[in-house]
C-alpha cells in the first residue's frame, strides 16, 4: 500500500526505518549491522548508497512494510539519501535538523549561515546528501531521526521555508 502523498515515506516505511536505525546504534550490535553502518558511512553519493547491499537488504524490507509497493525512481533517490544520513546519526533527539544546526544559547552555530544558505539551495536529493553528509558532523550526530528523514525525503520549496523559519539565524553586530 503506498502513500497518497508521493514525497511522505508513510508510516510503514517509517517503522522500519526507526528499527533498523535503532539497530545500527546498539552497542552490542551485531558485526553485520556494524558492517553495513560502516558501509553507508564511507558512500559518498547516493550511486554508491544505492549499490551496497546495506541499502538494498533494507530496501526490500522497506518494499514488504508497504505491501510489496516499490518507489519510483526519483523516491528511490530520496530513499537512498535517507538510509546515507541516517548512518551517520548517532543520537536520536528532539531537534529538528535546521533547530541542531543552530545554537539557541547565543553562540555562534554549530553550523554557518553560508553553509546552511548551501543547504537550503540544493536542488536535489544528491546535492542535499553530499551537503548534510557533511554537516552531521559539525552537529556530533545528534538530531530526530525521523524528522531527518521525513525532511530529505520530501525535500521541496516548502521544506526549504520551513527549514529557514526553523534555523536560528545569527545577529550580525552594527546592523
Amino acid at each position: 500500500m503506498s502513500t497518497d502523498n508521493p514525497y511522505q515515506l508513510g508510516d510503514a516505511a517509517k517503522r522500519v526505518l526507526r528499527a533498523w536505525w535503532e539497530t545500527l546504534q546498539k552497542e552490542d550490535a551485531s558485526g553485520q549491522a556494524r558492517a553495513d553502518r560502516a558501509a553507508l558511512r564511507r558512500a559518498a553519493d547516493l550511486n554508491t548508497v544505492a549499490c551496497t547491499p546495506a541499502y538494498q537488504r533494507l530496501y526490500r524490507r522497506m518494499v514488504a512494510a508497504r505491501d510489496g509497493a516499490g518507489w519510483p525512481s526519483f523516491q528511490q533517490d530520496r530513499l537512498a539519501a535517507v538510509v546515507g544520513l541516517l548512518a551517520h546519526v548517532k543520537t536520536n533527539t528532539e531537534a529538528s535538523l535546521p533547530q541542531a544546526m543552530s545554537s539557541d544559547n547565543g553562540q555562534d552555530n554549530p553550523v554557518s549561515e553560508l553553509r546552511f544558505r548551501r543547504l537550503l539551495e540544493s536542488p536535489d536529493a544528491d546535492a542535499l546528501f553530499v551537503g548534510l553528509r557533511r554537516t552531521l558532523p559539525l552537529i556530533q550526530g545528534g538530531v530526530n531521526v525521523l524528522s531527518l528523514a521525513d525532511d530529505v525525503f520530501g525535500w521541496s520549496q516548502s521544506t526549504k521555508k520551513r527549514w529557514a523559519y526553523g534555523y536560528r539565524w545569527p545577529e550580525k553586530t552594527g546592523a
